[in-house]
């Protein structure tokens, strides 16, 4: 199909997408092959990959963003949903709640880092403090190696939930009414009508909430660098604070190679799904 528009219109825009993206992510690849600073640089081919892919440290922190990731995205898929349908219902105060939900959205990652931080603090912390009041002793959040990947996440789920719960209510708001009137004459219930009417028509909102939820999981840094900075150890390291540290410690080819591996993970696994979402809505 012939554009409408012609050809010359394209070119500022192409220009800005080949300065700001095209070269950036090609000299990506190219760094990653060599060992460099600010004033040297050797070619070594694929020694940065073959160290980051054979060091304990960098393979834990792999691991934790594909784990991190779905965590987070199919929580904030599975209340965002429950948080859409009870919002688009006739409850009292709907307005105040939905604003109360959206509100972390708006608030810096960093701030929300350092106050859960506080907030779970092992001893001082007034979650574990209202704990110990009903007789629960809380466990060490983010101190304790098997509980500070996961509380991060359910931070981050808190934080990112309001514009999943968004998306949702625009989606069922978009549901012509007529099919829950009809439901109605059928003798259907809240149940039926969620199962066989609101799931099914909110599938382009879950795809959208999908990818947007796993590429910021994949990619997640600031928050778990303001509550854990990947401890304790390396227990709640994922690629990009590992690429921050190795840039740190001055092995910038390593942490090239790293931003590659993540692109290339990201990239490996958000097309494969949005090609299978697009193309059941397409079916359905």
């Amino acid at each position: 199909m012939k554009s409408i528009y012609p050809t010359w219109f394209f070119i500022p825009s192409g220009v800005l997408y080949v300065i700001l993206f095209a070269v950036p992510t090609f000299a990506s690849f190219y760094f990653s092959l060599t060992r460099w600073s600010l004033f040297d640089i050797e070619f070594i081919g694929f020694d940065n990959f073959v160290t980051f892919f054979s060091e304990p440290m960098l393979v834990q922190g792999f691991t934790n963003t594909f784990v991190y990731g779905f965590i987070t995205s199919a929580l904030k898929v599975v209340l965002g949903l429950g948080l859409g349908v009870l919002l688009t219902s006739q409850i009292a105060a709907r307005g105040y709640l939905r604003s109360v939900i959206f509100f972390p959205v708006l608030v810096s990652t960093i701030g929300i880092g350092i106050t859960f931080k506080v907030l779970m603090d092992p001893f001082d912390g007034l979650i574990n403090q209202t704990l110990a009041t009903i007789g629960i002793q809380g466990p060490g959040w983010l101190t304790d190696p098997a509980w500070a990947l996961f509380s991060v996440a359910l931070v981050d789920v808190w934080k990112g939930v309001g514009i999943a719960t968004l998306i949702y209510i625009a989606g069922i708001a978009a549901i012509p009414q007529e099919y829950y009137e009809a439901a109605k004459v059928d003798g259907a219930g809240a149940w039926k009508n969620f199962w066989h009417i609101t799931l099914p028509l909110v599938r382009p909102a879950t795809a959208t909430v999908v990818l947007l939820s796993l590429i910021g999981g994949l990619r997640s840094f600031e928050l778990i660098w303001a509550m854990t900075k990947g401890g304790p150890g390396f227990t709640s390291d994922v690629i990009a604070s590992v690429i921050y540290k190795q840039y740190q410690a001055g092995f910038y080819g390593l942490s090239t190679a790293g931003n590659v591996v993540l692109f290339l993970v990201v990239t490996a696994i958000i097309v494969p799904i949005s090609y299978f979402l697009n193309r059941r809505q397409v079916e359905s």
